[in-house]
């Protein structure tokens, strides 16, 4: 056989294997039905009518075609990718019984240890976040801890069902190893259960909905966003920013989605927190609805009176055209602007956000654009 031959007949092998794989695994990923029960109360929402949930009234914006944006993204590279290795910093763990800490573990997977109890925020460990292992977004640094390093978490807390949210192989594991309550908005459940998970370890809440873990209130609140895993299945499910508050911490999460009057009215009900993790990156011209800008993120902070902003969503995967360092560039200079107090960890540091730290640019050192002065 020649060597185009050959070159053909591995090619091939290569293309049924993923064809089988797919036919065998996609299915799963794209999670479970909603029905029953869990039906009746997705139609009782004041957010969910015509088969589908909604984002509250919000005046339209201006947008630019998503072809172009799209265009960037597949064949773009350069400033898009950072230049050097990500620094990865190894966290340890101790005990806190009254204190706050955050562990930024990249995107939108953070570690909240809030008074003697552990949150995990839309964990993803995946090396892609896509329903398949071969295709979509891939990880820019690795994960900066095992799971099974991690320490015991009362709760695994969802803003929505995206892939670079809600991750099947990790939920998967997070269900088999630990006894974490798993918080999400509703319609999510039927993703949970679909992957092992039962029904008694899921709290599935509306918008203003709460519950109580370990001591901590966690509280369903509104963002602005859309959600869907698969070809038919847009807006089945709720999306939500989240409080998570003791006697002694506030912090608030937005999840993802654009900005919106939403912020102000929770921080009058919720506010004021110690910190708010807020999504900065993958922002675009074509969806200015569904992604905040950096600018856009300072100003939820403001509105939510929070004390300290650490920036999520951004670093680890290429959702949008934008250059790697840009979001926190942008954060960065308009955080000054407004006085307002940030923090940028690496991936996988721990940092304790009621105690001041000046802004150390790190990821200078590994950009391709410049920061501002």
């Amino acid at each position: 056989m020649s060597r185009s031959a050959r070159s053909a007949a591995v090619a091939g092998l290569g293309g049924l294997a993923a064809a089988l794989w797919a036919a065998r695994e996609m299915p799963s990923q794209f999670g479970g039905q909603i029905a029953g029960r869990r039906q009746q109360r997705v139609e009782a929402s004041p957010q969910y009518a015509a088969g589908q949930f909604h984002n509250r009234p919000h005046p339209p914006r201006e947008t630019r075609p998503m072809s172009e944006s799209l265009r960037k993204l597949v064949t773009g590279r350069g400033a898009s990718h950072p230049s050097e290795p990500i620094p990865l910093v190894t966290p340890t763990f101790e005990p806190v019984t009254d204190g706050l800490r955050l562990t930024w573990l990249g995107h939108s997977s953070v570690l909240v240890e809030l008074d003697g109890a552990r949150i995990l925020l839309d964990p993803v460990w995946s090396d892609r976040c896509s329903p398949s292992p071969v295709l979509g977004p891939k990880r820019l640094h690795d994960v900066p801890v095992d799971l099974a390093d991690l320490p015991p978490v009362d709760a695994v807390v969802i803003s929505h069902d995206h892939y670079d949210h809600l991750d099947m192989a990790t939920i998967k594991t997070l269900a088999e190893d630990t006894g974490a309550q798993f918080v999400v908005p509703l319609g999510v459940g039927a993703h949970l259960e679909s992957w092992g998970v039962t029904a008694a370890r899921i709290d599935e809440l509306d918008w203003d909905e709460e519950v109580e873990v370990a001591g901590v209130r966690l509280v369903c609140t509104a963002a602005q966003h859309f959600s869907g895993r698969g070809l038919r299945d847009r807006d089945r499910t709720l999306w939500s920013s989240w409080v998570m508050t003791t006697d002694r911490h506030r912090v608030f999460y937005t999840g993802d989605g654009g900005y919106f009057d939403g912020f102000a009215e929770i921080g009058a009900a919720y506010g004021p927190f110690d910190v708010a993790l807020v999504q900065v990156g993958a922002y675009g011209d074509a969806w200015p609805d569904i992604h905040m800008t950096p600018e856009e993120g300072v100003a939820t902070a403001v509105d939510v009176r929070a004390a300290l902003v650490v920036p999520v969503h951004w670093g680890t995967f290429r959702l949008a055209p934008h250059p790697w360092a840009e979001p926190i560039d942008r954060l960065w200079a308009e955080s000054k602007a407004r006085d307002v107090r940030i923090v940028v960890p690496r991936p996988g540091e721990r940092i304790d956000p009621t105690e001041p730290a000046d802004v150390d640019p790190w990821w200078q050192l590994v950009a391709t654009t410049p920061s501002p002065s």
